[in-house]
This record gives C-alpha cells, sequence and structure tokens, in this order.
C-alpha cells in the first residue's frame, strides 16, 4: 500500500507538472491574473481598470481609471522602468552585474530600483531636492545610491538629467537609462497599457483616454495605440498641471507656460520629449487643471471611492470628468491612477504644509477630517 501510495502521487505529481501553466515572464492582458509570474518583472502591468461611481453618476458617464498603484513596485512607471532596462540589455549597453543610472523624480527611480534588484544591477539615482521625502527614503531602502541636485532648468548643464548621463559615462559597463528621450519609455506603453485598456473596455468601448505627462511615455504610447487601433475614433487627451507649456502648445500652437509651477510632482513639462514628439498631433486637446482641483480630488477620491492616491492621479481623475462633461452624457473616459498617496502623505494631508501653499480652503469642511497630520 505504501509503495502504491508513493506511485498515486508521483503520477499525481507529474500530472499538475504538466498541467501547470508557464510561468509569464511579462504581463500582459491577455494572460490575465491568477497565473504564475517570473519574479518582480513577471509581475509588472495588467493593472484593474476601476469604474469611478461617484464621478461616473455626476457626469451621466463612465469613467475609468487603471489602477498603476496596484504594480509592484506601486506606480506607472514600473513598466517605463521595466522596458528602458529591458532595452539596454537587448542593445547590449549592460553586462550582468552593471549600473543603471537614471534622472527621475521619483517614480521611475523606485521602478528601476526594484528592476535592478530583481536583475542583479547597481542603481544609482539623481534627482531634484524638491521630491518628497518619502521617495528618497524609499529609493535608499531598495538599495538605490541617490544624489539630490539643485532642482534647475533643463538647459541648465547641472539639471539632473546631465549630471546622471555624464555619471553613467564615466562608468564601465554601465547605461543611463534616459527615460525622457528614450522611446523604449513610449514604447511599453504601446505594447501594454494600450492593449490593456482595449481589452478592458471590452474591445475598445470608450471615447478617450486622458493623462498628465512627464517624460511622454504613458500619454504617447496609450494615445498611439488606442487611435491607431480605432481607425481614430478613441481620442488622446493631455492633462496638465500649472507651469507646464504643454497645454498651450496643444491648444494654442505655442511652448507658453501657463501658471506658476504645481505641487503636483513628476508631471509637466518646459519642452516635448522625443517620447511624446511623435504622437504629439495625434493629441484631439488638452485641460489645465488648478492645484486646487487636484487638491480637492485626492480627498474626494478618498472619502467616495476609498482610494488613496497621489495629487497627479487626482489631476487626471478631475480631467477625466471634465472631459466626460465636454463629450457628453454616455461618453467613457479612461486615466490611469499613477501611484498611492502614501509617497506624499507628509505633504498633501498636512494642515501646515495646506496652510503654507493656502490650499486648504480647496478641501470642504466634510473632507477636512482627512487631514490629520499637524
Amino acid at each position: 500500500m505504501v509503495v502504491l501510495r508513493q506511485a498515486a502521487r508521483t503520477v499525481a505529481s507529474a500530472a499538475s507538472a504538466v498541467a501547470r501553466p508557464a510561468a509569464r515572464q511579462y504581463a500582459t492582458a491577455v494572460t490575465g491574473y491568477g497565473r504564475e509570474v517570473d519574479g518582480f518583472v513577471g509581475a509588472v502591468g495588467n493593472t484593474p481598470l476601476i469604474r469611478l461611481n461617484r464621478l461616473s453618476e455626476e457626469t451621466g458617464s463612465t469613467i475609468l481609471a487603471k489602477a498603476e498603484f496596484m504594480s509592484p513596485g506601486g506606480s506607472i512607471k514600473d513598466r517605463a522602468a521595466l522596458y528602458l532596462v529591458k532595452d539596454a540589455e537587448a542593445r547590449g549597453l549592460i553586462r550582468p552585474g552593471g549600473t543603471v543610472v537614471e534622472g527621475t523624480a521619483g517614480n521611475t527611480g523606485i521602478g528601476l530600483a526594484h528592476v535592478c534588484r530583481s536583475k542583479g544591477y547597481n542603481c544609482v539615482i539623481y534627482m531634484p531636492d524638491t521630491q518628497s521625502q518619502e521617495k528618497i527614503d524609499l529609493l535608499r531602502m531598495l538599495g538605490a545610491d541617490v544624489r539630490p541636485v539643485p532642482a534647475v532648468a533643463f538647459d541648465n548643464p547641472m539639471n539632473y538629467n546631465h549630471q546622471a548621463k555624464r555619471y553613467a559615462e564615466s562608468l564601465d559597463n554601465a547605461v543611463w537609462t534616459n527615460q525622457f528621450d528614450n522611446t523604449a519609455n513610449r514604447g511599453a506603453h504601446i505594447a501594454t497599457t494600450g492593449p490593456e485598456i482595449w481589452e478592458q473596455t471590452g474591445g475598445g468601448k470608450l471615447d478617450a483616454f486622458i493623462c498628465a505627462t512627464g517624460t511622454g511615455g504613458t500619454l504617447a504610447g496609450v494615445t498611439r495605440y488606442l487611435t491607431e487601433k480605432s481607425a481614430g475614433r478613441v481620442e488622446g487627451w493631455l492633462a496638465d498641471p500649472p507651469g507646464s507649456v504643454l497645454y498651450n502648445l496643444v491648444e494654442n500652437g505655442k511652448l507658453a507656460r501657463e501658471g506658476n509651477g504645481s505641487i503636483t510632482e513628476g508631471i509637466g513639462q518646459g519642452r516635448v520629449t522625443e517620447n511624446l514628439k511623435p504622437d504629439l498631433s495625434l493629441l484631439s486637446g488638452a485641460i489645465h487643471v488648478p492645484d486646487s482641483a487636484s487638491l480637492n480630488m485626492v480627498y474626494r477620491l478618498l472619502h467616495e471611492e476609498g482610494l488613496y492616491v497621489g495629487a497627479s492621479s487626482a489631476l487626471n481623475v478631475w480631467a477625466a470628468a471634465e472631459l466626460a462633461r465636454k463629450k457628453g452624457k454616455g461618453s467613457t473616459v479612461v486615466t490611469v491612477l499613477c501611484d498611492g498617496a502614501y509617497r506624499y502623505q507628509a505633504r498633501l494631508f498636512s494642515r501646515v504644509w495646506l496652510e503654507s501653499k493656502g490650499l486648504d480652503s480647496s478641501i470642504p469642511e466634510s473632507l477636512q477630517k482627512y487631514i490629520v497630520l499637524p
């Protein structure tokens, strides 16, 4: 009997091994949840598409948001980070044990730090010293060498991106991934985010996609995929914070700043990146989003939807609601929830900080209970 039981276990084990689906190397909409994945990189992408119930009811439309805060590294930038490293590997720019260097306002660096840990690379991050302490601390916890530098314009040689490039060039077996102008970033969203949205909306049953842009990768890649797949039926729209030149470029054809800077991090631009350039002409329009609107939506999403997201995500949602109103009742608009609020909570939920920015009044009295930090 013992021999028979052992034989039965052997047969069952062999059958299980045969029936077991292969682990997916990179997440795609086709494979879906419930499948074994190949380490950290296998879990990147394939995020849920969440219906925002209150705003959908309020606008008479369907407003959907891609839950990128559920990515294993916590943000949409995991996609870009993975594809930037894959691109460097494919082109022979980095070998095992090498160093990945990037200039980043935070989330791409966090994604790269995760990817580097999973693949055995070193990671060096140059970033503006204006970024949240939560991001800096997390990068260091992930083993990255973090180098905050003064925030200066892109045309200044001491801009954090230029410093990252020079440092990578000074090392052997190192690559500057160049997230702003390396179109592998855009390619990540053509290959994954766009197709996922198409499938999750029942084969492209949406009217428009809208989001803010920093590098341009998400907006350009998703817009390119959706407009081509729908033969131009699905529109791509830009959501833009104060201080960026892109709103005026899309709406008025000129590079001119709208406003004087924003509380949001990692979005808004002073130039057209190589990631955005190929698809700029595909955009149907742009919506300017004041900081007061973004902050108000941070608190609304927490209170009404139970979603704890950052200001850039809230900006996207506010713009999506505005676009839904433009498109009319019955329309479907998709956006992205870039990351969670925990990376910014020391600011966004601090009464002292909110008052210092003159933004405490943008939060209704009924939602002031969420301002729990001094």
